[in-house]
C-alpha cells in the first residue's frame, strides 16, 4: 500500500454526522460492506445482520457504508437509509455517511482497501454494492470477500471465526 496511515487512524462519519473512525472498534473483528437499499444484493442484510447476532457478543461487528455509486441504487437521506435498514431487516449494526468508494472521491478508508486482493488475486476497484473486507483485531486486512458472496458463505464465517479476539 502506498498510504502507511493506521486504517484505525482515518476519520469517518457516522449516518447521523458524528466524528468516527474505526479506532473506535480497536481490537475487534471488523467486517466493513458497502451497501445500497435498492439493489438486487440488498438482501444480503439479512445475513449481515444474522453475523451481528452471532458474533456481536464476541468481539466482532458488521459496519455499513452507503453507497450510491453503483446504478443510483442508496439514493437515500441518512433518515431514509436508516428507517430503511432498521425497519427492512432488524439492522442494528453501525451504519456510516454516504461514501465514494471508488473513482475520484474515493474515501480515503477505500482507498486503503482496496489495494487489498480478493482470494484470486484482484486488488481494485469495488466491483458493485455489497463487496466486504474483513478486518482483524490488529486492525489489518484480514480477507475481502466479492459482492456476490454471501455474508454467512463459508469462507467469511470461516475467516470471521479465525479472527474473533481471544476471550478475556
Amino acid at each position: 500500500m502506498t498510504d502507511d496511515t493506521n486504517l484505525y487512524d482515518i476519520p469517518l462519519r457516522t449516518l447521523d454526522g458524528a466524528e468516527a473512525g474505526l479506532g473506535d472498534y480497536r481490537g475487534k473483528t471488523l467486517l466493513l460492506v458497502n451497501v445500497a437499499s435498492k439493489c438486487g444484493l440488498t438482501p444480503q442484510y439479512e445475513g449481515l445482520q444474522r453475523l451481528q447476532e452471532t458474533y456481536g457478543e464476541r468481539g466482532f461487528t458488521v459496519l455499513g457504508f452507503p453507497c450510491n455509486q453503483f446504478g443510483g441504487q442508496e439514493p437515500g437521506s441518512p433518515e431514509e437509509i436508516r428507517t430503511f435498514c432498521s425497519t427492512t431487516y432488524g439492522v442494528d449494526f453501525p451504519l456510516f455517511e454516504k461514501i465514494d468508494v471508488n473513482g475520484p472521491d474515493r474515501h480515503p478508508l477505500y482507498a486503503r482497501l482496496t489495494a487489498t486482493a480478493d482470494a484470486s488475486g484482484e486488488a481494485g476497484d469495488i466491483q458493485w454494492n455489497f463487496e466486504k473486507f474483513l478486518i482483524g483485531p490488529d486492525g489489518s486486512v484480514a480477507g475481502r470477500f466479492r459482492p456476490r458472496t454471501e455474508p454467512e458463505a463459508a469462507e467469511i464465517v470461516s475467516a470471521i471465526e479465525a479472527r474473533l479476539p481471544a476471550a478475556d
